[in-house]
């Protein structure tokens, strides 16, 4: 029988359908064809390769190919199913000990490395060496927020780790002579997580790219660097075989990966092929065709969703990830006279925004609907609360001038928004202009590409106090599948001193955090749940944000794609399980 943990902390976290499919054997892999090349069509590029610097949902879907870690998810329609956590390099998820703050695992036989001496097993010390690099000097994870406080003695190397050159020497040096003391390594197929309180979510963290264990020959190169891509080690079903930047990326079969060992993936296409700079509309065309087979970061447009709907056309899939968008407000930016910094105005944000306006924009309630707080449909603490409400979701611009002359600004704010050249996002850009200039707020859009928005433009923090951006639209899923309220929280909302990727501004409350705690040890699925509601209400009370809309994942395949079922981190079907009729 396969458990995570005490039957109060899974209460606390998942729901009893999650709960019972957790402790439910995992179900065979129909059996599909193999071969053939799965045809991937996107518009901009991968973000990330090195699975430690991975951050947004569609590099995800690259992870699962290339990446394994202890704890993963089965791709499946059922959106329980999918969201329960099951064993991938470890044997089983196991049960914490020691008052629920030691958790135990066994590695799998048969498990490798593409190394670059032919296969290599995978062993304790690499799981270690993963989370050691994620607080590097020179590029981390976003991720690092989950860990660095909760395993014992990881802040302490991470502060270490802060003072170190950021070259590939001294930092090869530093891991391989510190240690994390509250990860122990007691022989080859054993890791040991020594934990500082308890943390009924800490299992599926261990889901995260972030805790995907790392080979030794990394450590010879930057993060993520143009050497480290030339020098791709793999421990999942196909590895790295091209890469050319915002043209193409070529995934072969990895060599190493013993299918036996993988109860999760089944690889049964050869390769793995994406191309990049391609429109909707065109990707679509391709797809209808017959000359390609899947979407990347390409959504299906609006316009096409009703006549795909009336035609019944079940290639056509709305994935629910608990995804919102809402608009970031920089605090730290001196423009319009520092007017952000003064919470009316950042009221008058809120109120200001069409929110019917961007749903019907975005191809109606299929796919999305109006949003008013941090966490989304699906999550423990969604509610439906309203500070700062609309006839009909539809903006109260008379409001928002109210506020703005309050606060001294009669005449209005001129600010700047920057947006992702991608999808429809240009054209909810302007619907979003659109909203504030009624409400007397000029904007200044930015367009944006989708692969700099966020790893080279949002995450810059020079950016951010130079006032390059006063307010950005932003999406957000959860981090992790199942109970993941502090996935969406602590990463964006939270500050302990430690500036956080996605935490722009470094916003935080002292009443949020502690009441996050309570949630996170909650003893039932209803004080967790009303914790964390208590928890959106009071950031939303700040306003450091506008949320505008919660939002599905529309995707689409091609006839020859068979086994389309969606992989909960990715927002997409698997790429390691689909196969082709063709």
């Amino acid at each position: 029988m396969i458990t995570s943990f005490d039957g109060a902390r899974r209460a606390a976290f998942a729901s009893t359908a999650v709960a019972l499919v957790m402790a439910g054997a995992m179900p065979a892999l129909a059996q599909g064809q193999d071969g053939g090349v799965l045809r991937i069509l996107g518009s901009g590029d991968l973000g990330r390769l090195d699975p430690m610097t991975v951050a947004t949902v569609i590099d995800n879907n690259f992870v699962r190919a290339t990446a394994r870690t202890l704890i993963s998810y089965e791709s499946s329609m059922d959106e329980d199913a999918r969201i329960a956590p099951k064993a991938d390099l470890a044997t089983e998820v196991p049960e914490p000990s020691n008052d629920g703050l030691t958790y135990t695992f066994t590695l799998r036989d048969g498990i490798t490395w593409d190394a670059p001496d032919g296969a290599r097993p995978i062993v304790a010390e690499d799981f270690e060496r993963g989370l050691k690099r994620t607080c590097n000097p020179l590029l981390g994870t976003p991720f690092l927020t989950y860990y660095v406080s909760l395993i014992e003695g990881m802040d302490t190397f991470c502060d270490g780790f802060a003072e170190v050159e950021p070259t590939v020497g001294a930092m090869k040096d530093y891991i391989q002579n510190n240690d994390i003391s509250g990860i122990e390594t007691p022989d080859e197929d054993t890791v040991v997580f020594n934990l500082t309180e308890e943390a009924g979510d800490f299992i599926y963290m261990l889901s995260l790219s972030a805790a995907a264990p790392a080979p030794v020959e990394v450590l010879d190169y930057l993060p993520d660097s143009p050497e480290y891509r030339e020098n791709f080690i793999s421990s999942g079903p196909y590895t790295l075989a091209e890469n050319i930047p915002d043209v193409q990326t070529r995934l072969v079969r990895n060599p190493s990966w013993n299918p036996d060992s993988d109860p999760l993936r089944a690889g049964y296409v050869d390769e793995i092929e994406l191309t990049f700079g391609l429109q909707a509309d065109a990707a679509i065309q391709q797809i209808q065709a017959g000359d390609a087979d899947m979407l990347y970061d390409i959504l299906v447009p609006p316009a096409l969703i009703p006549m795909l709907q009336a035609t019944g056309d079940d290639k056509l899939v709305a994935i629910s990830t608990g995804r919102t968008a809402f608009i970031f407000i920089n605090t730290k930016s001196s423009n319009a006279d520092g007017a952000l910094a003064d919470l009316r105005v950042r009221q008058a944000l809120n109120y200001a925004i069409n929110k019917a306006a961007v749903v019907q924009q975005l191809g109606g309630p299929f796919v999305a609907a109006p949003q008013n707080g941090i966490f989304g449909p699906g999550l423990l603490g969604y509610h439906d609360f309203d500070l700062y409400p609309s006839e009909d979701a539809k903006g109260d611009p008379e409001k928002a001038r109210e506020l703005l002359a309050e606060a001294g600004y009669p005449d209005g704010i001129s600010l700047k928004m920057p947006f992702r050249n991608l999808n429809n996002e240009s054209a909810i850009a302007q619907t979003l202009q659109a909203s504030f200039a009624e409400a007397g707020i000029e904007i200044e859009l930015i367009p944006v590409s989708a692969a700099d928005y966020y790893s080279k433009y949002m995450t810059n923090p020079q950016n951010t106090t130079d006032g390059a951006w006063d307010i950005a639209p932003v999406s957000w899923s959860p981090d992790w599948a199942g109970g993941a309220a502090r996935s969406v929280f602590q990463p964006q909302f939270s500050y302990d001193g430690r500036h956080q990727t996605y935490n722009y501004t470094d916003y935080n409350n002292d009443e949020a955090n502690a009441r996050a705690k309570e949630a996170i040890n909650a003893t039932s699925v209803e004080e967790a749940a009303r914790l964390w509601g208590e928890v959106d209400e009071i950031v939303m009370a700040d306003a450091p944000v506008a949320p505008f809309i919660s939002q599905n994942v529309v995707v689409y395949h091609s006839d020859a794609v068979e086994n389309f079922e969606p992989y909960a981190l990715g927002a997409n079907g698997d790429w390691t399980n689909v196969w082709l009729d063709r």
